[in-house]
C-alpha cells in the first residue's frame, strides 16, 4: 500500500475533475511546472497556494495542510480535534468552581438537583449548567 502524499492527492483530484496541469495552474495563479513540482512532491506549496489549490479542487484544507507539513500535525492536533471528554468531566470542573458558585449564589439544594441532571445526562460544557440552573429558576419564578 502506498502512502498517501500531497501530490498523489493533488494530481488524482485533479485527473478526477479533468483538470490538466495548466488548467490547476491557471485556476490557482501559479505556472504549470509549479504544479508539476508539487504533484511529484518536489516542492512543498506556500499556505496561500494550499489553500487555492484546496478550494479549486474542493479538497479538505486540513487534510492537505497536513499531507504537506506532516510533521506539524502533531503539535496542532489538539487546535483542531480537542480530546474527548469523559462522561461527568463538565461535573466535576462546575462542582469543583467555587468562585463560579458564589458569583451566581449557587446554593446547596441546587447544586444537589445539578448533580442529578448530570446523572440523567452528561453536560457538554460547566458554563450549561448555569443555564440549565437559570432556566430552573426562571420556570420557579412564574
Amino acid at each position: 500500500m502506498t502512502r498517501k502524499t500531497l501530490g498523489s492527492s493533488v494530481r488524482e483530484t485533479r485527473e478526477q475533475l479533468r483538470l490538466s496541469q495548466r488548467e490547476l495552474a491557471e485556476h490557482v495563479g501559479v505556472k504549470a511546472s509549479h504544479i508539476a513540482y508539487i504533484e511529484g512532491n518536489q516542492r512543498r506549496p506556500s499556505l496561500r497556494l494550499l489553500l487555492r489549490i484546496a478550494d479549486v479542487l474542493g479538497l479538505d484544507r486540513w487534510q492537505l495542510f497536513t499531507l504537506s507539513h506532516p510533521d506539524a500535525e502533531d503539535l496542532v492536533r489538539d487546535v483542531r480535534m480537542p480530546p474527548k471528554a469523559k462522561p461527568g468531566d463538565s461535573w466535576r470542573r462546575f462542582a469543583a468552581d467555587h468562585s463560579l458558585h458564589k458569583r451566581n449564589n449557587i446554593t446547596p439544594q441546587e447544586l444537589k438537583l445539578l448533580r442529578q441532571v448530570s446523572l440523567v445526562q452528561d453536560v457538554s460544557c460547566p458554563k450549561h449548567f448555569l443555564f440549565i440552573l437559570n432556566s430552573i429558576r426562571q420556570a420557579g419564578a412564574r
